[in-house]
């Protein structure tokens, strides 16, 4: 009978309290699931508001063959999606001698306007020169014309002096340029590209470089342009520009820069209009850069499919 009774009375007490173990689980669960489902929908990724009507265009070579060339580093890129169609040492550093002018004209073109009077603040004498005077004035438009077409270093040294802080200054905010466009295996001693030791660039970095310089209206107005007289501002001194890319106008070639020193070899820099597509083509340390450009240039003519990539 007393165990009984006290059988009796533990029912009572465990009952209470296993109920009450069952509701403080079943809370326990509701607040853990409540819990959880907060992280996921922090987390969750949702589907996008925004509705791309564009789609991407992903070039491809129809047929693939590796031309044979004697540049010993070149690209050949898609301009607007930074495709590499072909590549040989595209990451390796070259000198890049007179194509460093497109940046020394991109860097310019962020400060002069077409009309501005720059004046000749020294003359130079070394390399291709357009035998500009001291203190003779010439309209930057003319300077860029003389710049990019017979590759005057003397235009130049005319820029570089005008911008503000000197030569040195400009060269500095052409490497700020190079990191402001990703070109992370780019450096310039000089805005003409005469310093071997202290200018260099790779392939890629110089079709990056190309495929900035080709939107700018001005540049690419100018790079197309087979030739030119100028003049300074007095009208007496008069120059015949003509442009050393011998492959202009062929093929759709539209630009863009040469380039040789003895260290550098032969440099060109050419960009090509394909089914209205922007292609850029580097040859660097070359034997014969307007043959391999050629060569090139038959490996993409007529042979290059533009995919439609869905987002």
């Amino acid at each position: 009978m007393k165990d009984f009774l006290i059988l009796n009375k533990l029912k009572k007490f465990y009952l209470p309290l296993s109920f009450a173990i069952i509701v403080f689980v079943f809370l326990l669960i509701l607040v853990s699931d409540i819990y959880i489902k907060k992280i996921i929908d922090k987390d969750r990724i949702f589907p996008s508001s925004l509705i791309i009507s564009t789609e991407a265009k992903f070039p491809v070579l129809k047929t693939e063959f590796i031309p044979f060339i004697s540049a010993q580093g070149a690209v050949i890129m898609d301009a607007d999606s930074k495709t590499v169609l072909f590549a040989k040492n595209p990451q390796l550093r070259f000198s890049p001698a007179s194509t460093t002018k497109i940046m020394t004209a991109l860097t310019a073109l962020e400060y002069f306007k077409p009309g501005d009077i720059l004046t000749v603040k020294s003359a130079r004498s070394d390399g291709v020169v357009l035998g500009l005077k001291q203190n003779e004035k010439m309209t930057f438009e003319n300077l860029l014309y003389a710049l990019l077409l017979p590759s005057a270093n003397d235009a130049a040294l005319a820029i570089s002096e005008n911008y503000p802080g000197g030569e040195v200054a400009f060269v500095n905010k052409m490497n700020e340029n190079a990191k402001k466009f990703n070109l992370f295996n780019t450096h310039y001693q000089d805005p003409a590209g005469l310093l071997d030791d202290g200018d260099y660039t790779t392939p890629v970095d110089l079709a990056r470089l190309t495929s900035v310089a080709i939107k700018n209206p001005e540049f690419a107005k100018v790079v197309s342009t087979k030739s030119k007289i100028i003049s300074d501002i007095s009208g007496f001194n008069t120059y015949s520009l003509s442009n050393l890319n011998k492959l202009l106008g062929i093929n759709g070639v539209y630009g863009v820069k040469t380039g040789y020193t003895e260290e550098a070899g032969q440099v060109l820099v050419t960009s090509k209009l394909e089914n209205g597509h922007a292609i850029i083509l580097i040859v660097m340390l070359s034997e014969d850069r307007f043959l391999d450009t050629e060569r090139l240039l038959n490996l993409v003519t007529n042979n290059i499919s533009y995919l439609s990539i869905r987002p």
